[in-house]
């Protein structure tokens, strides 16, 4: 239960999500071990086999583009050999999962061995200096995990509805919604919400599903902008970055990608991040109010250390026709751990949090926060950890005590 006797809660009136894309939590955090044994990063010897047995060791050699061409799989199969390491139901009724499938699964992609190596690297702090600093400077969750082993459409889906219908696939489906989702639950109860999508050339294919016939939850990363220099955020924010490179609409020139998507330049992603975190953190009248959660949707195929654990089920089920394995999947186990960060003056410099969540931690808050007591959504939801009690600072962090990022 929210404690709403805590002056972080008592002051906050926004919160705000940026999910960016297929990264995970050791690829992107994992080195921020060394200078925080808390943090539930890498000791430097982790390993996975390659094809030919041989142990590959995690390597401080990520780069921001180019080692992860073509895309590493992310679908559920190859999620399901990442995780299982390539043990089968058939072998063992009991498996267990044992994150050793990582490099096996690179390899299946064009079968070059040197290559498939790469899926092991990860970025050191200093290449992702906004990344990390938000991470050691306020809160990094240590098991944020995502919804499902599987891609990013399903994954969303648990971001917005606390399910994804059974669904874990990239297809694009229109729901006979047995839930409303946590914008339509908002402005039945009177909130204000936005989706913010970067620009008419590029939306997650989420927005298709969504909320259709309520064009005025939507807007732009422009709209962000204006809203948060007009104080005009809504009580929640959904952020999504740019997903392709493409032409301006003013033809100003090209707009990089700034998802972090492998292969897509991911200085562009931390530049994003920061654009995010400097429109609330630098508006006096944002910052002491607003609680900021960076997430990422699922993994991407690149290595994690620590299992997912099981979950509440979310009574829906996909069977192997749809899982592509020789299973069905009763979404009773949560996906690869990704990165998360939650930011707020009320947040304890250097906070660590251990406890489980997922995406459907989302709504979960969100809905906790704004309506209170809500029944009618998925079971996972109602379960799911949520987030705000983390605002915990008897009072407000001096501005000196806060970064910004150019």
């Amino acid at each position: 239960m929210l404690d709403r006797t805590l002056p972080g809660i008592q002051n906050l009136k926004h919160i705000v999500v940026l999910m960016m894309e297929n990264r995970a939590f050791d690829h992107m955090l994992g080195a921020l071990r060394a200078t925080n044994p808390a943090i539930d990063g890498l000791v430097g010897s982790e390993t996975n086999p390659d094809s030919t047995d041989v142990p590959v060791t995690v390597s401080p050699t990520a780069e921001y583009q180019s080692q992860l061409d073509p895309d590493p799989d992310h679908h559920f199969p190859a999620a399901d050999l990442q995780i299982f390491g390539g043990v089968t139901t058939a072998q063992n009724p009991n498996r267990t999962p044992n994150m050793q499938g990582f490099a096996k699964s690179y390899f299946n992609q064009e079968a070059n061995l040197g290559h498939s190596h790469l899926i092991m690297n990860y970025f050191t702090p200093q290449m992702l200096p906004c990344l990390t600093g938000l991470a050691t400077e306020f809160a990094v969750f240590n098991r944020w995990f995502s919804s499902i082993p599987g891609p990013t459409l399903c994954n969303r889906a648990f971001a917005h509805w606390g399910t994804s219908f059974g669904q874990v696939s990239m297809d694009v489906f229109y729901w006979n919604k047995q839930y409303l989702s946590v914008y339509e639950r908002l402005v039945a109860a009177g909130n204000t919400t936005r989706l913010y999508y970067y620009d008419e050339a590029s939306s997650s294919l989420e927005v298709v599903n969504l909320l259709q016939n309520q064009p005025s939850l939507f807007g732009t990363f422009q709209d962000f902008l204006d809203a948060c220099k007009n104080n005009q955020l809504p009580q929640y924010s959904f952020i999504e970055p740019n997903y392709t490179d493409h032409d301006a609409p003013d033809g100003s020139g090209e707009l990089i990608a700034c998802d972090q998507h492998p292969d897509h330049d991911v200085r562009a992603g931390e530049q994003y991040i920061a654009t995010v975190y400097n429109a609330i953190r630098n508006n006096p009248n944002l910052w002491p109010n607003t609680a900021i959660l960076v997430v990422y949707d699922e993994h991407g195929g690149t290595f994690d250390h620590v299992p997912p654990p099981s979950c509440t089920p979310d009574g829906f089920v996909a069977q192997p026709s749809a899982t592509g394995t020789p299973d069905a999947f009763y979404f009773d186990r949560l996906g690869v751990r990704v990165p998360a960060i939650l930011i707020s003056p009320w947040v304890q410099r250097g906070s660590v949090i251990n406890d489980v969540f997922e995406h459907a931690s989302i709504p979960g808050t969100v809905t906790e926060y704004l309506i209170g007591q809500y029944d009618n959504r998925s079971p996972r939801e109602k379960v799911a950890n949520t987030f705000l009690q983390y605002l915990n600072l008897p009072t407000q962090r001096a501005d000196s005590d806060c970064p910004t990022f150019s």
